[in-house]
């Protein structure tokens, strides 16, 4: 039996169970500085305001955007995971509102080097964030690096935030082409959902979408659905500044409410039963299987 089956038989071990698995949903972007962290962030307030447990999983690496404005300092990120022994428990820091994060540190860039025991032992701690989370929100990094890829396959519902400069529809349409192009990359149980930040004015996400939906279904088959539009606003910058969630520090602020909307509409039942839930064993066994 080769690794690439042995790895097979461990996710199927963990995932062929009753108990419930995690949503999970994948926030990412084409270029920095458009807002994906945010989104992140405040989508994951909203769920907790419906009840939900919610657990960020910060892979942007490198870069620790989530604590920064969480204004938190974790204590362990998930390289003490595979690399010193810490359970999941000890790698999750408490966020606003309870909502749990995992730093990510640079926990992804030695898998390669991994044993099967290592892996065996990641997939079953990772598989237990099933029964600490409704949701489980994945902070990717920027643009189309080999990183960011590893994850968006893995993925059975991506979040793409764009704004309407024309550089950031540029890198988001050069995203979902690098991602449709990736042999991974399965179009079929994939669900792409697009959120347009940063709009000047009302209809303007919708128009936004409009234009670069045409293109993706054109040129790469790729379905695209729309969530919605965030407006600029200035009590969102705020409360970055005070390193605090605008739908805490501001939930009646336009931004506040745009988040409210778009979490109502993801968590709207006939979505969530359309969902095909993977749970992370089986998210991170892509990651895995394509490293091995």
């Amino acid at each position: 039996m080769d690794q690439a089956e042995q790895l097979r038989n461990i996710i199927k071990a963990n995932t062929h169970t009753q108990k419930p698995l995690a949503r999970i949903l994948t926030v990412t972007s084409g270029k920095g500085g458009v807002g994906k962290s945010n989104t992140s962030i405040n989508l994951a307030i909203q769920f907790r305001k419906m009840g939900q447990k919610v657990i960020i999983l910060d892979a942007d690496f490198g870069l620790a955007n989530i604590e920064i404005m969480f204004g938190a300092v974790p204590k362990y990120n998930l390289s003490d995971l595979i690399y010193e022994g810490k359970n999941i428990r000890e790698i999750i820091t408490k966020g606003p509102m309870g909502v749990g994060f995992i730093s990510g540190g640079s926990g992804v860039a030695g898998l390669s080097n991994l044993t099967q025991d290592n892996i065996q032992c990641i997939i079953q701690s990772l598989a237990e964030l099933d029964s600490l989370a409704d949701i489980v929100i994945v902070d990717t990094g920027a643009g189309i690096s080999d990183a960011v890829m590893e994850f968006l396959v893995a993925s059975g519902e991506i979040i793409l935030v764009t704004t309407p400069e024309p550089t950031s529809i540029t890198d988001s349409y050069s995203l979902l082409k690098a991602l449709s192009r990736n042999p991974k990359y399965m179009r079929e149980d994939t669900k792409i959902k697009m959120v347009a930040n940063k709009v000047h004015k009302k209809g303007d996400g919708a128009e936004l979408y409009r234009k670069l939906n045409v293109v993706v279904e054109k040129y790469l088959q790729t379905p695209l659905e729309y969530l919605g539009e965030i407006p600029e606003d200035t009590q969102l910058m705020q409360a970055v500044m005070q390193q605090r969630p605008v739908s805490m520090e501001d939930p009646y602020a336009k931004s506040a409410m745009a988040y409210k909307q778009i979490a109502m509409k993801l968590s709207d039942k006939g979505v969530t039963e359309t969902v095909k839930r993977k749970g992370m064993a089986a998210f991170f066994s892509h990651i895995f299987v394509g490293k091995r």
